[in-house]
């Protein structure tokens, strides 16, 4: 896939605000620190379109970005970054919450874990919420380049059995230093697009 052009469209707290246009959209949820904007900016193939911070927590709104005019990629504020009060999670919750109920393009959610540890409780919460809703969701373990070949195996097991995955289910390792997994991003993506 060959990205030509890249905007940040819309930001948006509420759904008044999403785009009008109903383009195929791909969600990216994860925790604060997972490395959502390393893995948008892969994606996208561009350096820092998506600005990573050293401070978690700071995307606090719905961000699309239209790709090639074809589709949005969503991005969402991270979960379980400890200093964010109780009313922001809250907040946050709901907002991801009324995405997830009121989109009836959202074709694939991209769930980011970080491959060098067992997933945490809201990974599982959030995984779990998914599939109460059946939504399409592909596991994507970022920072893959991270652990050495010989702890991978071990890896691999620990979050399939903590996730409770099935065979069936798309579990992507991932890394934005290598462009490991970004080939099968692409590929889920074209797929979506052309069904």
């Amino acid at each position: 896939m060959n990205i030509d052009t890249v905007e940040l469209k819309k930001i948006a707290v509420r759904q008044s605000q999403y785009p009008e246009e109903t383009l195929p959209e791909f969600l990216l949820v994860g925790r604060s620190n997972v490395g959502k904007s390393s893995f948008i900016n892969t994606i996208i193939a561009r350096k820092n379109y998506a600005h990573t911070s050293s401070k978690p927590g700071k995307t606090q709104t719905l961000n699309f970005y239209l790709v090639n005019n074809r589709f949005y990629l969503v991005d969402v504020p991270g979960y379980g970054y400890a200093s964010t009060t109780k009313d922001k999670t809250r907040k946050m919750g709901l907002m991801i919450e009324e995405y997830l109920k009121s989109r009836s393009n959202l074709s694939e959610v991209f769930l980011l874990i970080d491959y060098r540890h067992k997933p945490m409780e809201d990974d599982i919460l959030m995984y779990n919420f998914l599939k109460y809703y059946n939504v399409k969701t592909t596991i994507v373990a970022t920072k893959y380049d991270k652990v050495n070949m010989s702890g991978r195996a071990k890896q691999d097991k620990l979050i399939r059995d903590t996730l409770k995955l099935s065979e069936e289910d798309k579990f992507i390792p991932f890394s934005s230093i290598t462009k490991k997994g970004r080939d099968e991003i692409y590929h889920i993506i074209e797929n979506s697009l052309n069904s």
